[in-house]
């Protein structure tokens, strides 16, 4: 589904920044811009746009752009729109707060940025209703009777072995009540999840544990599971191009451009992902198979295919040497 928005902002290169940002989320959709007060105040009433990007100390004074428009939408709208503030102005944020804002993105917007407030934009959207159950018609006369709710049948899926744990059960207890392969004993938002394509249907289903008949690594992609708030994401390990620490999260990038936040730090990365993946600096780890070029004169890393550079530290110099000496040991011609 498809999230409109709007773009309000009395600098019309911020405009076009802003909507060329935009334009890289698939679930967006433009509708229109304005400069000034009064024509965003009417063009937002007209559309009624999923998101608002605000300029909220804006160059021209004339425009009367402000946190002021939020307060007037409320006296027309039921459902206010989610408002992300694009400014230039960081003293605002906290002002900004007070008004319930989604995000507080300083310009000039920046893709990462603007990621993680669609993300929480998606968060706060209410889940998909489920189908009305058929209700019996109800009896002309006699007594009510209470019918018993017939329970669900739970859905099979293609990953039928990811369980959720109550959350007062202690790892040690999950551990000695399950019995796990080693790929398991991950956390279930860095699990390695095995595929089960040409399990028989039978085997799914019956009492007795399925048999899995065992493969080697390389049969199958190394899958990574990023689960949040019940939503699962599974990556192909030879997606990623590099990791990036974010705090206490990782931004997770992939090779068409993708970004994932998984919430968990790199350390932990970095203990649970082997080759390819190598840690160059305190807020990267790289997968080899996408380095292009190494500058050991300017300490960066070059990603395949696109402009990124990764810098590397001293601290990690012998990893990047590594690097170099795992690519040379190919099908490798120096000219």
């Amino acid at each position: 589904m498809k999230h409109t928005y709007v773009i309000i902002d009395d600098n019309q290169d911020s405009v076009l920044k802003t909507q060329a940002v935009a334009s890289r989320f698939q679930s967006l959709r433009f509708v229109a811009s304005a400069n000034n007060y009064a024509d965003g105040l009417d063009l937002i009433l007209e559309h009624h746009p999923a998101v608002v990007f605000l300029e909220i100390n804006p160059e021209n004074t004339a425009s009367n752009l402000s946190l002021s428009l939020i307060n007037e939408l409320y006296r027309h709208l039921k459902t206010v729109p989610k408002i992300i503030v694009t400014t230039g102005d960081k003293e605002l944020a906290f002002e900004a707060i007070k008004y319930d804002v989604l995000d507080y993105c300083l310009k000039p917007l920046a893709a990462p940025d603007l990621r993680k407030a669609l993300l929480r934009f998606e968060m706060t959207l209410p889940p998909p209703q489920a189908a009305n159950p058929v209700q019996s018609p109800k009896q002309e006369t006699g007594p009510a009777i209470d019918v018993p709710p017939v329970p669900e049948t739970p859905a099979v899926t293609d990953y039928p072995f990811i369980i959720d744990v109550p959350a007062e059960k202690t790892e040690e207890a999950i551990e000695a009540e399950t019995p796990v392969e080693p790929a398991d004993q991950m956390p279930i938002n860095a699990l390695v999840v095995d595929a089960y394509d040409e399990m028989p249907m039978t085997e799914l289903m019956g009492d007795e544990p399925p048999t899995v008949v065992e493969s080697s690594k390389e049969d199958k992609p190394l899958i990574i599971c990023v689960k949040s708030y019940g939503d699962y994401r599974f990556i192909e390990a030879r997606d990623i191009c590099y990791l990036q620490a974010d705090n206490n999260s990782t931004d997770i990038h992939l090779f068409n451009g993708e970004m994932i936040t998984a919430f968990k730090t790199l350390k932990h990365f970095e203990t649970v992902l082997s080759s390819p993946f190598v840690r160059i600096h305190n807020s990267y780890i790289v997968n080899i198979d996408y380095v292009s070029r190494i500058h050991t004169g300017n300490s960066v890393c070059y990603i395949k295919n696109t402009t990124t550079k990764l810098p590397f530290s001293k601290s990690y110099k012998e990893n990047v040497d590594a690097i170099i000496n795992s690519i040379t040991n190919g099908n490798y011609l120096e000219i």
